[in-house]
């Protein structure tokens, strides 16, 4: 069995409201197994014995309209691909950043350099933006909520869609994504 996290973008948040249960029960008619809920944003941990994460998605986001009326992305990753990305961290192990600052967005698809050029260009804000492969990770220097840096703008940008989660959040998943010590 492959464990995954479902990152669902936009819900919870103004009139897109999801009750967590519910997406968890959406998980388990799908077929996946053992889903379990983080947080009221949309982070769902599963396992399944399908390995292809684009496949994976691409149920979930069928079903999503489906069973919720409203269309949003969904990106998945599986433990591995999540522990890499944690190995990616560029200011891992520097004190100066706060892990509250540091977030991980998620991205439907890379980038074109072109793309990534548009967003590092065009932005002279005091972020830090450094790319890997289908994601983005950003430190927001100031408060997250007065930055110019949004979801809507680095989307426009990267013409990609994407999910943002703080630096401890994604570590919690993928403490939770880890199986269960023997007995």
């Amino acid at each position: 069995m492959t464990v995954f996290v479902s990152l669902f973008r936009a819900i919870n948040v103004g009139k897109n409201k999801v009750a967590m249960p519910q997406l968890k029960e959406m998980h388990s008619r799908l077929g996946f197994e053992h889903p379990r809920h983080y947080l009221q944003t949309g982070n769902i941990i599963f396992e399944s014995a399908e390995k292809d994460s684009e496949k994976v998605a691409g149920q979930l986001k069928k079903e999503f309209a489906r069973e919720f009326g409203f269309e949003t992305e969904v990106m998945v990753r599986t433990a591995a691909e999540l522990e890499k990305i944690r190995a990616a961290n560029p200011w891992v192990g520097d004190t100066a950043k706060e892990t509250k600052w540091l977030v991980v967005m998620f991205l439907s698809g890379e980038p074109s350099r072109e793309a990534q050029q548009a967003l590092t260009g065009a932005y002279t804000g005091p972020e830090d933006i450094v790319f890997s492969g289908k994601e983005l990770f950003l430190y927001y220097v100031n408060n997250i909520g007065e930055s110019k840096l949004t979801n809507a703008y680095i989307e426009k940008k990267l013409k990609v869609l994407g999910t943002g989660r703080n630096w401890n959040t994604v570590n919690k998943l993928l403490e939770m994504m880890q199986p269960e010590p023997e007995k």
